[in-house]
């Protein structure tokens, strides 16, 4: 098959820099071939390398008693107890939802179970974090759609439950949504499978899907930011089926007990490439590929194509040989593919074969390890407009413009669509807070969040990083959960301009600071930049996905609040309204510096409500919206009546940091108060549940009825869905 001609233009087509090709021509010594190029192009893109990030990732808090893996690895891993693990990853799909968002979404999910799977363990709970531009902009609705049916189309086929997530929209987005998947599976601690390769001579093994021309480039164009021409794009967005996904978990993990693997790598981004090339050098072996083996659908790929696609349902082994029979068997009893499609070698070579021919012959440690790792530079953004004047509103219409905006409508219209409940061990389920799933076959639960305030990391990227994780930290706690360690997924723009990279830096900063001071760890995740189009970037949208433990069941705090219990708050009220929530949906205003963050008071407020959750019925965290808004959440979610004592907008809605609202009788508040005080913990009664149906904040009331109508029917209404 003829091959084009290597050009600069064609370098530039590949995402590759002029300095990034000289080096390849050093380290092979001639002209690469057509394959070759793509090979690199796929192994040093920014999605694959991580050449714009890798710096400060090293930087992140990775590591604690409780963590089996860290970063790394297809998911992180962290001890459970009894022998157990749970494996969890976020990652985004961001480019390919905006492309084809129900596809983009949809294989989204089927990445992430895979990356959780490939490891060993079998998914428990999916999670997703969805940014979308505003709502009256005329793709909105559409991704929206796309979006929610993708995610909920796939995971409900595969059979895992969606138990949490957040939605929101904002100018930034109105170019590039963000699509953030994240799933989570439980493992034996002595059955985790890692894709280091081992021993010369072994085979390399092709198992699941057959390969098409679906995602061919898909990690490239990941990798840069969207043009007039993104809606070209469409072919490079992938195909799922989760049907075979199901029949690929469950003969994946049917080998493993057989003892065949000695190490496996799910196709993802750059797929066979990608695959191959990490799986030798972690194990500091070569892979010698014949393609005319690989199962195709197709007539007459080629070998840039193969090695390029990024078809679903795909896996990569390597397998012990004696094995091969029994392995072979588990694939066809499950209808999939199995091929032998090559080995591994000791030289230090990625040689790829096809139609007797050699179309790569290429050092694969230079590949995998010889990326270019840039130092870019950066400058701190400038700080935020001063904050100007409070609105002139009464609290109630304030409440209002919150639950009548569908960033803090109920969110009935999307998770609806996603089955919570498949697999019977969830606890807590989408619209509760963190989502809860009981360890099957066991007394204790885990508990999973994601979380991030855009609008404070683009006022302070340093403050809105540390939130980020404080949240995340919140939400575990809030349901009764010890947090054990996070993943993340970190959106921002082009990294070549300075004001982004300097987005990036800040915000890790902070997540790190916070990840230490609460020690919790940063396992895995996902670095997803170039979020941006015609020179228009996101807001910097690193997401912090949490997963913590519930020991017993009386740990768990989601019992139902009722008429007459009383409300306080856990931690100080200082009414700062900053990069607000009431100061953007009720006057279109990004202003004042963001909450501060007091670690040490996050640790130490936290660390009371889990000592003294048996006097609490229910909790939420204080965050987006402040009192007032969490307040309402409680009530109206158990059909009851509120009544807040205060009522000065800032100790409302303010957005104060480390404080915890909480429903008990008045016998457990007294407790709750003499705890408090020998804690030197600020303890503060707020107001009361009531059973009369109305809404009093201050000396305004107005009916439950009329506010939860506007709450629940905002989304889909403001959308137009």
């Amino acid at each position: 098959m003829h091959e084009p001609e290597i050009t600069e233009a064609l370098v530039a087509a590949h995402g590759l820099t002029a300095e990034e090709y000289a080096r390849i021509l050093r380290i092979v010594g001639r002209t690469p071939s057509f394959t070759e190029l793509g090979i690199f192009s796929a192994m040093w893109n920014e999605h694959c390398s991580y050449k714009s990030s890798k710096k400060w990732l090293r930087t992140l808090h990775t590591t604690g008693p409780q963590v089996i893996q860290g970063p790394g690895e297809n998911a992180g891993v962290v001890d459970i107890g009894e022998g157990l693990a749970v494996v969890f990853k976020m990652e985004s799909h961001n480019h390919p939802s905006f492309i084809e968002p129900y596809q983009g979404a949809a294989t989204g999910v089927g990445g992430i179970l895979r990356d959780v799977f490939t490891m060993g363990a079998r998914p428990v709970a999916a999670m997703n974090a969805l940014s979308f531009g505003t709502p009256d902009h005329p793709r909105t609705a559409h991704l929206v759609k796309g979006v929610v049916e993708g995610i909920g189309g796939y995971a409900n086929a595969f059979g895992v439950p969606t138990v949490g997530g957040e939605v929101r929209f904002h100018p930034s987005y109105n170019g590039n949504c963000l699509v953030n998947a994240f799933a989570a599976g439980i493992a034996r601690t002595d059955a985790i499978f890692y894709s280091a390769a081992s021993g010369v001579g072994m085979p390399v093994v092709y198992l699941g899907a057959r390969t098409g021309r679906d995602g061919v480039g898909g990690a490239t164009m990941a990798s840069a930011e969207f043009g007039a021409d993104s809606a070209d794009k469409r072919p490079t967005v992938q195909v799922g089926d989760p049907f075979t996904e199901k029949r690929l978990l469950e003969a994946c993990l049917e080998l493993m007990e057989s003892g065949a693997v000695i190490a496996i790598q799910d196709m993802g981004a750059a797929g066979l490439t990608c695959s191959a090339v990490e799986m030798g050098d972690k194990g500091g072996l070569g892979i010698r590929l014949n393609l005319d083996a690989v199962p195709v659908r197709e007539p007459d790929m080629s070998a840039y194509e193969m090695m390029l696609s990024e078809s679903q349902e795909r896996m990569l082994m390597v397998l012990r040989p004696e094995k091969e029979a029994e392995a072979r068997a588990i694939f066809e009893k499950w209808d999939l593919d199995f091929a032998v499609i090559g080995q591994t070698i000791a030289e230090d070579r990625f040689l790829v074969l096809h139609g007797n021919r050699t179309v790569a012959d290429l050092p694969l440690r230079a590949l995998a390890g010889e990326a270019p790792e840039y130092d870019r530079p950066w400058v701190a953004p400038p700080p935020p407009r001063p904050l100007g004047a409070l609105p002139d509103l009464g609290p109630i219409d304030a409440l209002k413009a919150l639950i009548g905006s569908p960033n803090h409508a109920h969110k009935a219209w999307v998770w609806e669509q996603y089955d919570s409940q498949v697999m019977a061990d969830t606890v807590v389920g989408p619209g509760r807070g963190a989502g809860v799933v009981r360890i099957h076959g066991t007394d204790r639960m885990l508990a999973f969040t994601c979380d991030v305030t855009p609008r404070y990391v683009r006022a302070d990227p340093l403050e809105g990083g540390r939130q980020a994780v404080a949240e995340a930290w919140r939400n575990l706690v809030a349901k009764g959960a010890m947090p054990l360690a996070a993943t993340d997924n970190l959106n921002f723009g082009n990294p070549e301009r300075p004001e982004i990279m300097g987005q990036f830096v800040l915000a890790l900063r902070g997540i790190g600071e916070a990840c230490r001071a609460l020690d919790f760890p940063i396992v895995s995740g996902n670095v997803s930049l170039y979020n941006e189009t015609e020179g228009r970037a996101i807001d910097p949208t690193p997401t912090i996905g949490g997963v913590g433990l519930i020991a017993r069941p009386g740990d768990l705090i989601d019992g139902r609040p009722e008429a007459g219990m009383a409300l306080l708050v856990i931690g100080e009220t200082r009414g700062h309204l900053g990069q607000s929530a009431l100061l953007w949906e009720a006057c279109g205003r990004a202003e004042g510096a963001p909450p501060p963050v007091d670690l040490a008071a996050e640790r130490r407020n936290g660390m009371f409500l889990l000592a003294n959750r048996a006097l609490v019925a229910a909790a939420t965290d204080l965050s987006d919206g402040g009192l007032a808004l969490a307040a309402f959440e409680m009530a109206e979610a158990e059909g009851l009546g509120l009544t807040l004592d205060p009522a000065d907008l800032a100790v409302l809605f303010g957005e104060d940091q480390g404080r915890y609202l909480v429903a008990c009788g008045f016998d457990q508040a007294e407790a709750l108060g003499v705890a408090a005080r020998a804690a030197d913990v600020p303890l503060t009664a707020v107001g009361r549940l009531t059973g009369d149906g109305r809404v009093r904040i201050g000396r305004s009331v107005a009916e439950m009825a009329g506010l939860s109508a506007l709450y629940r029917n905002a989304f889909a209404s403001v959308l137009g869905l």
